[in-house]
């Protein structure tokens, strides 16, 4: 499955900032980043379990916001991106 993860992180004290840190290392260890606070993350059923339990551990409830889209093949192919950082094709071999 496609899921969007977006994310904003109460960033006033030093427990927020180390919050923050956290969320978008588990991010980047499931997905690609597409903006600042915003995931694409080509995922299978324990993926996503992982990484949702990953991410509502991390956050506060009162202070920060989690947002998780799903998108279908539909969807993603109807996706537009204008500007820098092109966007990667999630579904091709990564090669480093």
């Amino acid at each position: 499955m496609l899921v969007l993860v977006t994310y904003d992180v109460s960033t006033v004290d030093r427990a927020g900032q180390r919050r923050l840190r956290r969320v978008a290392q588990a991010c980047e260890d499931f997905g690609v980043r597409v903006q600042k606070s915003v995931f694409e993350c080509q995922l299978g059923q324990k993926e996503w379990v992982q990484l949702r339990h990953r991410l509502l551990s991390e956050m506060k409830a009162d202070e920060d916001s989690l947002r998780f889209y799903f998108l279908d093949a539909e969807a993603a192919q109807r996706t537009e991106h204008h500007g820098v950082h092109k966007p990667v094709d999630l579904t091709e071999p990564l090669v480093l």
